[in-house]
């Protein structure tokens, strides 16, 4: 492969995963709920989610989801429906997370899961490999392609944590923290308007 793609790899991967999506709010969130260090197992679980999802997509699960629709359609309704769940979640939290309340950050490998059927991670996922892999050495060029995507993701998982990190005292107050959990729980829902349109 060579550089040139793999830097438009990586500049679209920037690109969409710097914009607002259900990662990005929900890292938002937990940034403000449970600060940095407790966002970190967060972060992570969605780098190697996303890294996961583009090797399978790259090694020919987009294939098959293309070829089996009912399939597309399931992963769509599940996605959605956890979407929905995760939202509710944010948007009834009326508390900052402290070590020993009951609501808790989401782990790695609920954030890891989550890529799975985030609607948002599919579509970066397949537009990515039908870009930039080449036909021609299809498994060295997905494993690159999901490389260069995986990089400005850090990035992007970094920010926007530390977004919610920095706003942590100004929603110390608790109407704040209500009104911008709940407005956190209502993007997330609307995220879903792309895939069900």
């Amino acid at each position: 492969m060579t550089f040139d793609i793999l830097l438009a790899a990586a500049i679209f991967s920037f690109a969409g995963s710097m914009t607002p999506g259900p990662n990005n709010f929900m890292l938002l969130a937990s940034g403000v709920n449970f600060g940095f260090r407790r966002t970190i197992p967060h972060m992570a679980g969605i780098l190697v989610g996303m890294m996961t999802l583009m090797l399978a997509v790259g090694f020919g699960l987009g294939s098959l989801l293309n070829a089996y629709p009912s399939l597309h359609l399931a992963l769509k309704i599940i996605g959605a429906a956890y979407l929905l769940y995760l939202a509710w979640r944010i948007g009834s939290a009326r508390t900052m997370g402290k070590g020993s309340d009951r609501t808790e950050p989401m782990t790695a490998f609920q954030a890891g899961l989550f890529q799975w059927v985030n609607p948002k991670a599919w579509v970066v996922a397949l537009t990515a490999m039908s870009l930039f892999s080449l036909p021609e050495e299809p498994y060295r060029s997905a494993i690159a392609v999901s490389l260069a995507c995986i990089t400005p993701m850090f990035l992007s998982v970094t920010v926007w944590s530390g977004f919610g990190v920095a706003l942590r005292d100004w929603l110390a107050d608790p109407v704040r923290l209500k009104w911008f959990n709940i407005t956190m729980g209502v993007l997330l829902v609307l995220t879903l308007y792309p895939m069900l349109a």
